[in-house]
């Protein structure tokens, strides 16, 4: 890859990776399961599994962009070739783009709520409005596939107009713009929900050590979080790094990310549920709390209709950065493979995105029951999706660190981490043994059954496949010096 194709500052990795981990699941999500499973408790756990699972494969995926220095589809073919390794580890590049192009397809639809709720907001039509009518609100919002494909084209159409303009005039500048207005909005919004809200609740809700209240389902949610929340296994963080300058440190920046990540989904909890327990309403995690539940509190309170909008403004550019980072992966294939402009290639792989999108629309009203998804899988054709995605992320992020960890030679690992033979070791150990295990288990754990097939039995022979194949065809490069 060219030497232009390479951030053009230092820093602009690490808030792409961050804008690519801080999304919807930072704002609805974490929050949620830190107060149900223990707060501190839950916390904890996170931080170790972060550490032992997170960190190690967030640095493999960059290691392997920063490597090959192309996109993941095609810097796996490359890597493979210059490895002598099967070529079946290609599947890597492919899981990854058929996530990232999966995960948009939904994400964009689900995003565009947001846009709607920003226009409610400000223009004052929920001040004082009751439970029931903001409930039926969201329903009738639900119900209009017409109005939910508007602001889905809108989105994606926004996220597609800013890849198109490239590494360094798009992304580059739309991040560096984004991400601090982002981070500057969530203190407006804390600093509010501090001044009207509870405050004091809040943080007990999420912050008191409880070991109590943390179950061997909260234990996995919180293994589950540390590798979904950082964005791993859908090539996003791949195809950013292949753009990473030489010099900058992958451990500092991996720890940076991550610490970033987690501090946004907890100031952002902070500021949701003060907000939440000052209106003297039950917590709740999903579209629920976005939509309904804090749409309310803000009827409630002072400026609530301005800092309403403010807080919509912050999930859509939380949403947006997620989605520039979903799209690059696959243009950067097209861009490669087929030598497209970038235009033609973000142009092809957003509107098939948008024409995926669409089963997501239809799944909440129209196709709502009674379709071919129903009867096959026993679920909606947006649960169906999401499903798939559930499968590929966990399985691209195994073989993630499968590769790193016993293909790459030695040597080579040494001079991208730049780090102490200490560090070394501790990641190897990591990033071979306990982050695949890890990944595996929380992969099986969380799997459900559809149809009466135990998809976890087939994920668990898959995934010993995966580990003896892996031994088979790593043979070779363990031999190389």
């Amino acid at each position: 890859m060219s030497g232009h194709n390479v951030w053009t500052h230092k820093g602009t990795f690490l808030l792409a990776a961050v804008g690519s981990a801080v999304g919807l699941g930072n704002l609805w999500r974490f929050p949620y399961l830190t107060g149900e499973n223990g707060g501190g408790a839950f916390i904890l756990v996170y931080a170790l599994t972060i550490f032992a699972v997170g960190i190690p494969i967030l640095i493999a995926e960059i290691m392997l962009g920063r490597t090959s220095r192309q996109s993941p589809i095609m810097g796996m073919r490359h890597l493979t070739k210059t490895h002598g390794t099967s070529r079946a580890w290609e599947t890597i590049g492919w899981l990854g783009a058929a996530s990232a192009f999966l995960i948009l397809s939904f994400y964009s639809v689900i995003a565009g709520w947001a846009i709607h709720y920003t226009w409610l907001m400000l223009t004052g039509s929920l001040v004082g409005a009751d439970a029931q009518t903001i409930g039926t609100g969201f329903d009738a919002l639900l119900a209009s596939p017409g109005l939910m494909t508007l602001y889905h084209t809108l989105f994606i159409a926004a996220s597609a107009l800013i890849v198109g303009m490239g590494i360094h005039k798009g992304i580059e500048s739309g991040l560096r713009i984004m991400m601090p207005a982002l981070f500057g909005i969530l203190l407006v919004v804390l600093a509010y929900s501090v001044v009207n809200g509870d405050v004091g609740a809040a943080a007990s809700f999420l912050f008191t050590f409880n070991i109590a209240d943390l179950s061997l389902e909260g234990w996995l949610q919180a293994m589950g979080q540390s590798f979904f929340t950082l964005s791993l296994g859908m090539g996003a963080i791949m195809a950013y790094g292949a753009y990473m300058p030489s010099n900058v440190s992958l451990t500092r920046t991996a720890f940076a990310v991550a610490l970033v990540d987690t501090a946004v989904a907890m100031v952002a909890g902070l500021a949701i549920f003060a907000l939440v327990f000052g209106a003297g309403l039950e917590t709740g995690q999903g579209p629920g709390l976005m939509f309904v539940t804090l749409p309310l509190a803000f009827a409630e309170m002072p400026f609530g209709a301005l800092v309403g909008g403010v807080f919509f403004i912050l999930v859509l550019g939380a949403a947006l950065s997620s989605a520039i980072s979903l799209i690059e992966p696959v243009a950067a294939f097209l861009v490669e493979r087929f030598d497209m402009t970038r235009p033609q290639a973000v142009t092809i792989m957003v509107i098939a995105a948008w024409a995926m999108g669409l089963l997501t629309v239809v799944s909440f009203n129209v196709w709502a029951e009674g379709t071919i998804f129903h009867t096959l899988f026993g679920r909606s054709a947006f649960e169906f999706i999401e499903l798939l995605t559930n499968i590929f992320m966990p399985v691209g992020g195994l073989l993630i660190a499968l590769f790193a960890g016993w293909a790459l030679t030695q040597s080579e690992v040494m001079k991208e981490l730049g780090s102490s033979v200490t560090w070394f070791k501790v990641w190897r150990f990591l990033v071979r043994f306990v982050a695949p295990a890890a990944v595996a288990f929380v992969f099986l754990r969380t799997l459900p059954l559809v149809e009466g097939y135990l998809i976890p039995t087939l994920g668990a022979a898959l995934i010993i496949c995966a580990f003896a194949a892996g031994q088979r065809w790593l043979k070779k490069p363990q031999q190389t010096p």
